[in-house]
């Protein structure tokens, strides 16, 4: 937590007012979406809503059998830079795989005539310099992968909070462990990269029987082929927001499926830091459990829950700050026993369970 905290207070911060444009790189916004009727006007009005120029990027919403309109709202919005692709054109439906997203991905880049690829969620919404923003980064550095911020925004109760904390602390060490180069973190919900590298890479070849993982799997291939061109947009103006989870169960399954692909990083930096992490939290648990029969380890117990608390606030505190989202720190003592547990529910799961992603059952 120490170097992740000298990693986000070393990380440059990117100000697009600062910086030369030229409006030249063409951008194909890439969006799966599988019964996302209610979410996806938000999102394609945002991205009508965008200071770059439309007639340099297109919108293509690809859907995932959808049973609800999500094809009838793309279909049908009013803008001539949003296409629509149907998976159910290119796959039977009885057709089984273990990645719908990334073959839906695959499919949006095989058809898109952007030399940047950014790919968002259907539930998610920006502000109107997103584009700009990204693509100025990419010009001035020309790297091959964008890696950029993601939080959650509608935060009203105690449950949601400690997401919004939670994901928080992830994006900044996403951040941290991309000045430090000492690993690979991303979530596709702001991702760029360039068409060129992805095809260099052969796509999702030898990840695409993974679940989950269009991101940060995708992002090791590029860093691998190109070390030197991956990076992390930090920036407020590139800050992609989304909801967190309604309940429990939604929130586990989410969790699950994430830490589900943590076994098949090759980028083994992160593994070993995600098994350290896991082992931490055991102990923990384990801790708790066993001072109940013997008083004499609460101390210990909460000799180690205070080091663990104050360490990580060092690191959320100027996290927090970037995000804008002070007034959460609060929560962030109330909610270490929710932390401890989920982790190492979740962990095990994802390596031992299954979970249920879009109305389907994953192993």
């Amino acid at each position: 937590m120490v170097s992740y905290s000298y990693g986000w207070s070393r990380l440059k911060l990117f100000r697009p007012n600062r910086h030369a444009y030229t409006f030249n790189t063409t951008v194909s916004v890439v969006i799966p979406a599988r019964d996302e009727e209610k979410n996806l006007p938000l999102l394609l009005e945002a991205l009508q809503q965008q200071s770059y120029p439309s007639n340099l990027f297109e919108v293509i919403v690809v859907d995932d059998f959808s049973a609800d309109g999500t094809a009838d709202v793309v279909k049908f919005f009013p803008a001539q830079n949003v296409r629509l692709i149907r998976m159910s054109d290119h796959l039977n439906a009885e057709q089984r795989l273990n990645s719908y997203k990334k073959k839906a991905i695959e499919l949006a880049i095989r058809e898109a005539t952007g030399h940047l690829i950014v790919t968002t969620d259907a539930d998610c919404v920006m502000g109107s310099r997103w584009l700009e923003t990204i693509v100025k980064f990419y010009e001035t550095y020309h790297p091959r992968f964008i890696a950029a911020p993601v939080a959650y925004h509608g935060e009203n109760s105690f449950f949601t909070r400690l997401q919004s904390l939670d994901f928080m602390t992830m994006q900044g060490i996403t951040g941290a462990v991309a000045y430090l180069q000492t690993g690979t973190m991303c979530n596709g919900a702001n991702l760029a990269y360039e068409k060129s590298a992805f095809e260099a890479v052969g796509g999702f070849m030898g990840i695409d029987m993974i679940a989950s993982g269009d991101d940060m799997l995708l992002m090791y291939k590029i860093y691998h082929a190109y070390p030197d061109g991956v990076m992390y947009l930090k920036s407020r103006d590139a800050v992609v927001r989304t909801l967190p989870v309604n309940d429990l169960s939604a929130f586990m399954q989410q969790r699950i499926r994430w830490s589900s692909k943590a076994d098949k990083y090759e980028d083994k930096r992160i593994t070993r830091v995600l098994v350290l992490v896991y082992i931490w939290n055991v102990v923990l648990l384990l801790m708790a459990a066993v001072a109940i029969f013997r008083p004499e380890i609460w101390y210990w117990l909460l000799g180690l829950l205070a080091y663990k608390v104050v360490l990580e606030l060092v690191f959320l505190v100027p996290v927090a700050v970037f995000f804008q989202k002070r007034s959460l720190l609060p929560w962030f003592i109330p909610g270490q026993p929710f932390h401890i547990i989920y982790v190492v529910v979740a962990g095990w799961l994802g390596k031992f369970g299954s979970y249920e992603w879009k109305g389907r059952q994953v192993k």
